[in-house]
């Protein structure tokens, strides 16, 4: 079976009317064995060529450790293999109801077991140097994960397009927007029942997608549990237009600042489009 054969079976009105008003949906049994093992392949790769954008995202007293990296796909056979081949870019445009997919970034995130470091509540977009609706994020486990540790969401957090204002994760600076000229995010965390938080345990060949605006975050790891290694890779539809900043952006992408129009689509040869509607 096709990529784009295995997408048409997975998607259902259902799930996309589900990412349409949660803004983050679970796709079950989602990736064969030989796709989690070429990411399992990338991820070692990764690991032990970390690119310069690399970072340890937990204090050093953590009892854990917790590290990322991005935009290595270029660099990663296997990664690259994997995007260009894997379902991933066709149910993303069938999400979003875009006529096209096209690939971002890439990100790493690797939790060791009894990592106390959190990852806050946050929307992605505001970190980023695009503007538009159409989006798409994968969150791709390849260990077993616990209802615990999961990537957990504000459902509908994206349907009104507010911006929260984005804040380092371990300092919690405003290195991006100036302070003050975005609402900051509430208190979700010492608020749960106030809000209506959704997650998923996961194994792997399973995925999560949502949407770039949906706020959502991550608790640490529990001992008992072992790593928790996630590779996500993030799409752009049909609408999305380059919005450069007066700062860095997370990821950097200030060397094709020049290179891209405001405005424009993000047609560069680090955003490939890797999938068209039929």
């Amino acid at each position: 079976m096709t990529s784009n054969e295995r997408a048409n079976s997975i998607i259902t009105d259902s799930l996309v009317n589900e990412y349409k008003q949660n803004g983050a949906v679970c796709i079950r049994n989602f990736l064969t064995h030989s796709e989690i093992d070429l990411l399992r392949q990338g991820i070692d790769e990764n690991l032990a060529n970390p690119s310069p954008r690399f970072k340890v995202a937990s204090r050093p007293d953590d009892t854990g450790r917790f590290v990322e990296d991005f935009c290595t796909w270029e660099a990663n056979p296997y990664y690259k293999q994997f995007i260009y081949e894997s379902p991933c870019a066709a149910v993303a445009g069938l999400l979003m109801g875009s006529s096209i997919s096209r690939l971002y970034h890439d990100h790493l995130l690797v939790k060791e077991a009894n990592t106390k470091q959190v990852t806050p509540w946050h929307q992605d977009q505001p970190y980023y140097n695009i503007a538009g609706n159409q989006t798409c994020s994968f969150w791709i486990p390849i260990d077993p994960v616990s209802r615990h540790s999961t990537l957990e969401f504000i459902a509908g957090s994206h349907r009104d397009g507010h911006w929260f204002m984005p804040r380092t994760f371990m300092s919690l600076e405003a290195k991006w927007f100036p302070e003050g000229t975005l609402e900051e995010i509430p208190n979700i965390e010492d608020n749960r029942d106030a809000f209506p938080i959704i997650g998923w345990p996961v194994e792997p060949g399973d995925a999560i997608a949502f949407h770039m605006l949906t706020l959502h975050g991550a608790r640490g790891t529990m001992p008992n549990e072992g790593r928790r290694r996630v590779f996500s890779v993030r799409f752009l539809g049909d609408d999305v237009r380059h919005s450069p900043r007066k700062w860095i952006t997370s990821p950097d992408f200030s060397d094709i600042t020049e290179q891209i129009k405001p405005g424009d689509a993000m047609d560069h040869p680090r955003f490939p489009i890797i999938w068209k509607s039929s």
